[in-house]
């Protein structure tokens, strides 16, 4: 095995071993030697991938952030054409699959915050990016921010474990928000053209 994939593994290791002791036992315990013997690797050898704390929040939140990108991008592409507001169709169905799989993204999102909230200002950007694209795509940019930001609001709620509703009752509810059928109808988007004099 050569060495760039012996380092990949170690890193994937890593933050595997990171997110399973975050979830576990809580931002305040991960430490490089919890991570090294969760994952088997040295200390040293977790160093090199990681030169400190910071690093592996870095690395933690990059790692959820990637994982939600590729299903958002599985979601428009087997999607197709067929849909009148892409960005928000692919946002609620990947909010509905980070609902569906909290433990490691309320892990990384706790450790981040407990350590360093500034690691999220790229996720924030990001945010904002998508809500743009959200605004152009709508016939309603109001009514679609606002069903986004109702699925953001199940999300956090559930990963925080504030959520007063039942799996069933959140099921429901995305249901509803996915469900263009549910909303007033898209009118379709006039282009004004300039009139030749």
């Amino acid at each position: 095995m050569d060495n760039a994939t012996r380092s990949e593994r170690t890193r994937q290791a890593g933050i595997q071993a990171a997110l399973t002791i975050v979830s576990r036992d809580g931002p305040k315990q991960l430490t490089f030697e919890a991570m090294a013997r969760e994952s088997g690797i040295s200390k040293g050898g977790l160093m090199h991938q990681f030169p400190n704390k910071g690093a592996v929040l870095k690395a933690l939140l990059d790692h959820q952030i990637e994982h939600f990108e590729r299903f958002s991008g599985a979601y428009l592409a087997s999607a197709g054409d067929s849909l009148a507001e892409p960005t928000l169709a692919a946002q609620l169905a990947t909010l509905r699959e980070a609902v569906t799989t909290p433990a490691a993204i309320t892990a990384a999102i706790l450790a981040v915050l407990a350590e360093d909230p500034n690691l999220l200002a790229a996720s924030r950007a990001s945010s904002v990016e998508k809500v743009r694209s959200i605004a152009a795509e709508a016939a309603d940019a109001d009514l679609s921010l606002l069903r986004w930001s109702a699925a953001q609001g199940l999300v956090l709620s559930a990963l925080f474990g504030l959520c007063p509703f039942t799996e069933e009752q959140r099921t429901r509810l995305f249901d509803r928000l996915q469900d263009d059928s549910q909303w007033p109808a898209a009118r379709p988007k006039t282009i004004r053209r300039k009139r030749s004099s």
